[in-house]
This record gives structure tokens, sequence and C-alpha cells, in this order.
């Protein structure tokens, strides 16, 4: 059995051999992370003889959760009777409630309800207090409490913003409600199980006791809620074993806090055991060229604990720069290499390119798709799938032939008019029973030709919409140039987005699309709507290829892939990194160091002079990261900016816990921020407090 740690590199071995006491396995991108643990719980109960029901390992994905029980189990002996627990985060979650919920009053014949049921539940309550909110935008925040374990008292205590107030208040009824229908959404699993636990002295124990040998992968990506968790899971015994790479946390805008990894020795250290912290730095992924340029990235931040990965598999071929005029040359220029590569007989599985902001992938799927060269988009839909561009193109479709019913039905509510699902469908049985298409039904009740069939508001907002499209029609014949700028200020249909949780990435969508057309009419000063429509049409409609082709996916989603050869693009200021308001420059850095770590032996590095920015064509400079990754020589790269704080952001300081932003001013190098703890308000540099 001991035959498992000869597979093992010295510091692979060093992990595994660490029985008792806290232990961080800093484990830099390809170096077996997964084998150390795996081959760490297979140890720990095949050699040393720690029964299996003692031990908990947990995971963050059901797919990684299958795949590390399958690894392990192979490295057990066949004497072990049944498997230690292996799951994710949720299932533990889940597994816990169903015999202790009682502890709370309530019975274990609960019921998870996912997101569509959650965001029913929101809508109706909302409708009940009368607000109008984005729906994404509330669940995101009730999340948001949930897993920074906040109550609804606490957050209605906190909150001074007026929609944060609405939100507070949606919060506490949606609380009330699930409870008394003894329903569970995702974030409860987990917020239920700390506040029996938390409030339970003996079961804290007994739990504790019970699960005496705790391991944890992918530990830069917790939360504070999981962080609180595991202080209670393990507070009997202190044995801990956490596997992360703090260069790998890429998960902050969704909650996931670096600071639990950089602070673990801290967190978990006690008068009888020092915490033991392991290196894993043999990558055996990529070549020693693309590992120089990732390690020379990352060491521009200053808050990580240091690790130089080194190659397992040596030298090879240097990082290449490509550099293009603009996206459509930048989009050919690699579909002729990607070309050259399948024209020799390469796997096209191990070919993608990758982008910090999805926007950029419409380029590519148009360059591909003229080259035709079969590509799949992971991890999103393809641009002209996405909801804000199915809009768009409808609002087209109508001033193109307003009798498209079925486009006019899609955006009369969008943004919100106030036309609901009840008074679309009066007028469409009026329409009919009319023998007039919607369009023409609404035009003559406008004019008094037909009866009006909806209440006076509606009425007045479909009267509004005709005189907006008759507007743009206009335009759309006389100046096409100016088209663009009058839809926005008639439709306005940015501002419908703006306050979703990922209105940021729609908004560049919008401004992607709009860009393009901009672009389409100055190459075709004669282009028509419906020419337009039509090219769109073609490129909207290739077939989804899901085996034997290149793959297109954002970095994000990339995490934890590899590819022998990999280009990725928008290596530019404002595309990568991303800056303004809310951007974290350090995890920006971070993501970069990911998206080169994907790469096997072929990295290509993508930059142009000129894309569309907010809908316009705009010269950019080329991206301080390839200064930082020592792949260019620029004496100006600009100043890296710590994250800025702004008005409603929530934070946590180490003394007067969770509080909301309420004013936040620039002082030196840091802000100086007026925070509100439960109504106990406090003026504290930025320094002092951590972003959740």
């Amino acid at each position: 059995m001991e035959s498992i740690l000869e597979a093992l590199n010295p510091s692979q071995r060093e992990a595994v051999e660490h029985i008792d006491g806290p232990m961080l396995i800093l484990a830099g991108a390809g170096s077996g992370k997964t084998k150390t643990l795996t081959t760490r719980l297979a140890y720990l109960v095949g050699v040393i003889g720690i029964d299996p029901a003692n031990t908990l390992t947990l995971t963050f994905t059901n797919k990684a959760a299958s795949e590390m029980r399958e690894r392990a189990l192979k490295l057990m002996p066949a004497r072990v009777s049944y498997p230690p627990l292996l799951c994710t985060f949720h299932k533990f979650g889940l597994l816990f409630l169903k015999f202790h919920i009682e502890k709370l009053g309530r019975s274990n014949a609960f019921v998870i309800i996912d997101s569509d049921d959650k965001k029913r539940l929101i809508r109706s309550i909302a409708k009940e207090l009368k607000i109008e909110l984005n729906l994404a935008f509330i669940a995101s925040e009730i999340s948001k409490y949930k897993n920074s374990i906040l109550s609804p008292k606490e957050v209605i205590a906190t909150a001074e913003l007026p929609d944060y107030k609405k939100i507070a208040n949606i919060y506490a009824v949606y609380q009330k409600n699930i409870e008394e229908n003894n329903l569970v959404d995702f974030d409860d699993l987990l917020m239920l199980t700390y506040q029996i636990l938390k409030n339970n002295t003996e079961l804290r124990k007994e739990t504790s006791n019970r699960y005496k040998y705790i391991m944890v992968d992918e530990y830069q990506d917790t939360n504070e809620l999981q962080f609180q968790l595991l202080e209670l899971l393990s507070s009997e015994h202190n044995n801990i074993c956490v596997v992360g790479d703090d260069d790998q946390s890429i998960y902050g805008w969704r909650g996931a806090n670096i600071r639990n990894i950089l602070e673990f020795a801290d967190n978990f250290k006690d008068s009888k055991m020092v915490c033991k912290t392991v290196k894993l730095e043999i990558n055996y992924r990529s070549t020693q060229p693309i590992l120089k340029a990732a390690n020379s990235l990352i060491e521009h931040n200053s808050t990580r604990l240091g690790k130089t990965l080194t190659s397992h598999k040596g030298k090879g071929e240097k990082v290449k720069l490509l550099h293009s005029l603009d996206e459509t040359m930048e989009s050919k220029a690699i579909a002729k290499e990607i070309q050259k590569l399948l024209d020799v007989g390469t796997n096209p599985d191990e070919i993608a390119v990758l982008y910090r902001i999805n926007a950029l992938s419409r380029s590519l799927e148009e360059g591909f798709s003229k080259e035709g060269l079969a590509f799949k988009l992971i991890g999103g839909m393809r641009f002209y799938e996405r909801a804000e561009i199915k809009d768009l193109i409808s609002y087209l479709r109508v001033l193109s032939n307003p009798h498209d019913d079925f486009s006019l039905v899609r955006i009369i509510n969008k943004p919100k008019r106030g036309i609901g699902k009840a008074s679309i469908e009066k007028l469409r049985k009026a329409a009919f029973d009319a023998e007039l298409s919607l369009f023409g039904y609404i035009e003559k009740s406008n004019s008094g030709e037909k009866e009006i069939v909806v209440s006076k508001k509606v009425a007045t907002s479909l009267s509004k919409l005709l005189e907006d499209i008759k507007i743009l029609q206009e335009t759309l014949s006389t100046e096409l140039g100016n088209f663009i700028s009058l839809f926005e200020e008639h439709i306005k249909l940015k501002d419908h987005y703006a306050g979703m949780v990922d209105g940021r990435d729609r908004i560049l969508n919008i401004d992607e699309f709009y860009g393009y057309f901009r672009d389409a009419v100055v190459k075709n000063p004669d282009l028509s709507l419906d020419e337009f429509l039509n090219d769109i049409s073609l490129q909207s409609d290739q077939d989804q290829i899901e085996e034997n082709a290149i793959t297109i996916m954002s970095i994000h989603a990339a995490k934890g892939l590899e590819f022998e050869h990999l280009y990725v693009i928008g290596l530019e200021e404002e595309f990568f990194p991303l800056l303004g308001e809310g951007c974290n420059m350090e995890e920006e850095r971070r993501l970069g160091y990911v998206a080169i770590t994907r790469a096997k032996s072929d990295l290509t590095l993508c930059y142009v002079d000129s894309r569309f920015y907010k809908g316009r064509r705009k010269m950019i400079d080329k991206s301080r990261f390839l200064g930082e990754a020592g792949l260019i020589s620029d004496t100006s790269l600009k100043i890296t900016k710590q994250a800025a704080f702004k008005k409603g952001d929530l934070v946590k300081h180490k003394i007067f816990g969770i509080g909301r932003v309420q004013a936040a001013n620039k002082s030196g190098k840091e802000y100086k921020l007026l925070i509100n703890f439960g109504g106990n308000k406090k003026e504290i540099l930025s320094s002092f407090v951590q972003s959740i």
C-alpha cells in the first residue's frame, strides 16, 4: 500500500505524509493537486488506518467530487468496506440538515427550491410590496447576504440606500415565507448548517469529533460562510488540510474571499500545533517559457503567499505575440494559423481561444465561420443567442417589418413599459379577431379606428412605443449613420440591463453590437437594414458543433482545463485588464496567470490597435500585462491602482463586523470610508476592511 507514495515528488509526498494539525498545500497550476489530495486520503485510510467515517473531503462541484472519489478509491485497499465522505459543501449541508434541521424547529421533510423557484417567489413578493427592481439583482443580493451570514434583521439595520432598503424588506418576507413553507434554498444548505452548529455546543463537538480529518479542495474559492463553517467543523482537533492556489483566486465577484487562503496559517493555528505549509511548485503541464511569463506576471501582485513554478517538461517554444490592426484582422490571422495546425493533423480539441470579456467572442465566431472552422463556445451562449442581442435584433426586425408579431411581442415590454402578459394577450386576441397584425391593431386603436382593449396607462405606453418606432424608421431611411445614437436615446435598452448582476457584461455586448452596426455602415454606406439582418441570420444560424472542434471560451470558464495550442485575445488596456470602478487589478492579474497556465506548449497572446469600445471604434494601448510578463519592453507601464470602494459596497471589519459603505473619499493612496455597522457609523481607512 505504501507504493502509492512512489508516484509522488518530494513535496507531494511531504503533504501526503503529514497527519495531524492544520496544513496548507499551496498548489501551483498543473502541479498535481488532485493527485496529492486523493493520495493523502488513501494514505490516511489505507496506510495509517483512519476509519473512513472519520474523514470529510469537500469540493465545489459534483464533477470534481466524482473524479476525486473514483481516483481515491482506486488507491485504497479492497478491504475498505465503505467509502469516505467526499462531496460538495452543499451536499454535506443537505446530509447534515436531514438529520438535524429539527433543532431549528423545522421538519426534515423540507423541499429544496432551485434558482427559478427562488426568482418566482421573489417576483411575487416584489409585486406584493410594489417594488420594481431587477429580479436577478435581488436574488444575487439575498444570496450575498446569506453567504456573509447576515440575517434579514441585520440587513435592514444597515440598509440606507433606497434600493437596498427595498431588497432588505424583500429578504425579510422571502425568508419568512420559505421558513413557513419548510423550503430551503441553495444558500440555506450551508447557512442553516452553520446556525445549528454555532448554537448547539454539544452537537458541534460531536460533529467535529466525528470528522477528525477534514480536507478542502480549491480553498482559494471559499467565501465567508464556508470559512466559518470549516472553523466549527475542525474546532475540536484542528486537523484540517486545505489545497489551493492564491494566484488562481478569480471569483471575488461572486463572494470568494482570497484572505481565507492568505490568512489560513493564522486562522487555524493554536498553542499545540503550528500550521504546516507545503508548496507544490513543479508544473507538469507547461513548458518553461510559458511558466516564465506566468511567474513574471503574478510577481507584480502584492497580496500573495509567493511561489515560483518550474517546468517538469523543460524547454519549449517562446511565447508568441500576435499584433493586428483590429479584431477582424485578429480573428482572420488566428483562423489562418489554426488552419495550418489542422492541416498537419492537430486534434481540434487541443486548440482553444480565450478572452476576458464575452463580447469579444463575436469577432471570433464570425471570423471562424467565414473560414469554415468548426468551433464550440463553452461556458456561455453564442453572441447572437444572448438575450440582450436577441432583443436588439428583434427591435431591428420590427423596424424593418412592423408586422412581425413574434419580434414585437419580445420587445414590447423591454425596457419595462407596464405592458404585462394579460395586456398582450388581450391585444393579440383583438388583432386576430380583426384580422390584423399586432402592430396594425395597436396602430388603429391608437388612432381611434379600433377599440382600446387595454388600460389607459398601457395605451399611453403603446402610443409612445409607436412614436419611437416611426422616428427610428425615418432615421433609417435618411441618416443611417446617426441611427444607433438615436436608438439608444429613444429605447434606452442599456438602462434596462444596467441593474442586473451581469449588467456590465450585457452592456458591453450591446456596445459591441452597436459598434458592429456602425462599422457595417461605414464599410457600406448603401447598406439596407434587411441586408444587415440577413447577414446576422447567416452568422447566428451556424450549427453548434460539439465534437472535434476548436474551443472558444472565457478565461473564467477555462480554469482547470489545458490545451496544447492556446490563443488569448484582447490583451489591451480596458479589455484585459478591465479598468474602472469596482475592478480589482490583482484579481485581473490572477486571471492573466490562469489564462497563461492553460497552455501546454504553444501560447500566443494577441492584441490589436483598435477595437469597439462602448459602441465606437477606439485606438487602444496594449495591455500592461505584456510588459509585466516580460514579453515586451515597455517603459511606460501603467501604475497599478488598488480596487476602488463605492457607496453601497458590503465590507467586513475585524472588530465591527459587516457594514455597508455610505461614502468613499480618496485619502492619499487609499480611501476614507464612512461605514454603517448596523447603525453604528464609523470613518475607517480602506486598508482596514475587506470587500465581501
